[in-house]
């Protein structure tokens, strides 16, 4: 935990306070800033450079969220997300204690994401606060409209808490 009266600072792109095309139910959406994928045909160019965007408290993204009770939780996306962990862990438990559910998407793959976890603790906690995992990059040639929650085939919906015990994938469709 923070000193009293310290604040995490998180770079984003920007927010979406409502959302269903972001995950199961009514999400609250932060776009995080600074990828390093890169894929041709992103949706969201715009948040790949790392120094671009804006820095916001993560308490005052908390107030946000806050602010409507029907949401089912908030979704991270981005950018690549799970490059900001650290600063994301007490906004995804705050969720969790308030008994709603985190949505991550990753370019990278679960895979690749529990090889980071061996010497990157923040980002195995982080995986541990979320419900669901929309992992692996956008590839245009896999383009599929009729996909829920993903931009293209190559990726997958993964259940978290299922998934992260054995550290193998268990992929669920919502």
């Amino acid at each position: 935990h923070l000193p009293h009266g310290a604040h995490l600072m998180l770079r984003i792109a920007g927010i979406v306070r409502e959302s269903i095309v972001d995950g199961p139910g009514l999400r609250f959406v932060v776009f995080t800033q600074g990828c390093p994928h890169h894929c041709p045909h992103c949706h969201n160019p715009e948040s790949h450079d790392p120094t671009g965007g804006y820095l916001i408290e993560e308490g005052k993204i908390l107030e946000e969220y806050r602010k409507n009770p029907l949401l089912s939780g908030i979704t991270f996306s981005g950018g690549e997300p799970t490059l900001q962990a650290k600063e994301l862990v007490p906004i995804a438990r705050a969720v969790v204690e308030d008994g709603k559910y985190n949505v991550i998407f990753s370019g990278y793959t679960f895979e690749e994401l529990m090889k980071r976890c061996e010497t990157e603790p923040e980002l195995w906690e982080l995986l541990g606060l979320c419900r669901y995992l929309i992992d692996g990059r956008y590839v245009h040639e896999q383009r599929d409209l009729t996909l829920h929650f993903r931009g293209s085939r190559n990726q997958r919906i993964i259940d978290l808490p299922a998934s992260q015990p054995s550290k193998t994938p268990v992929v669920v469709e919502l």
